[in-house]
């Protein structure tokens, strides 16, 4: 059984080369809305590539709406026109890796949202999940532990309580992304995750008592030192 440990350029390059090849299928098979792709394990052969590639490129095709996987019955291309489909998948190809910069950008204005929104349709459960994130993220701090997961892990709660399904996944799409980031860039010092713990609780006490204004507020005060990093580093 072959083993593939690629770089996150290795997946996004073997990624793009799928879609590529699902794009020459479509046209070669002249297939239109409602049909049936053949099975990940045949494109994987086809393509001579792992399954699990053929899956994340599928995947990222039904993000954008171009696929539509069913249980048990298979992936089919969805009810779009042929020429926008395939000025979809041209605009797909020419997509690029992000760079730090575009994801603090993208994380800080889905979080603005995302902060407002959890303020006004949180539920006891919610709270409950941002409590145990922050109690874990807490504790790896006050034990000079990195808490760069456990701190993501409250951010996906209150994207959770937004109750948007949409806000939801984009943040979920880029948390990986910013963990290694975070990571690579060694942006939470010890100093700054200290901070973040009184940080957080503010965030937290704004939305149990559902201000959205406050809570936007002291998202805002969080993310400062995020964003004078993020373009300190770009000068």
């Amino acid at each position: 059984m072959k083993v593939e440990i690629l770089t996150n350029y290795e997946k996004h390059d073997v990624q793009q080369k799928i879609i590529a090849k699902l794009r020459d299928l479509i046209e070669y098979k002249n297939l239109e809305p409602g049909d049936k792709l053949p099975s990940e394990r045949m494109l994987s052969e086809k393509f001579e590539v792992s399954r699990s590639n053929v899956r994340e490129a599928i995947q990222k095709l039904e993000f954008f709406g171009i696929l539509n996987s069913k249980p048990q019955s298979g992936t089919f291309i969805a009810d779009i026109g042929r020429v926008a489909m395939s000025g979809m998948l041209d605009d797909i190809l020419r997509l690029e890796d992000p760079d730090f910069k575009s994801l603090v950008e993208t994380r800080i204005l889905l979080e603005l949202k995302t902060v407002k929104l959890a303020s006004l349709r949180r539920t006891e459960e919610d709270l409950v999940k941002m409590r145990d994130a922050l109690d874990a993220y807490n504790n790896k701090v006050l034990n000079k532990q990195d808490a760069v997961e456990e701190d993501l892990l409250f951010h996906l709660a209150i994207a959770n309580a937004s109750k948007n399904s949409t806000m939801n996944t984009f943040m979920l799409i880029i948390t990986p992304e910013i963990i290694t980031n975070f990571e690579k860039y060694h942006v939470c010092d010890s100093n700054q995750s200290f901070l973040g713990i009184q940080e957080h609780e503010d965030i937290y006490e704004a939305i149990k008592k559902q201000d959205p204004k406050m809570a936007r507020e002291k998202m805002k005060v969080h993310f400062k030192t995020l964003y004078q990093y993020c373009y300190n580093t770009e000068e």
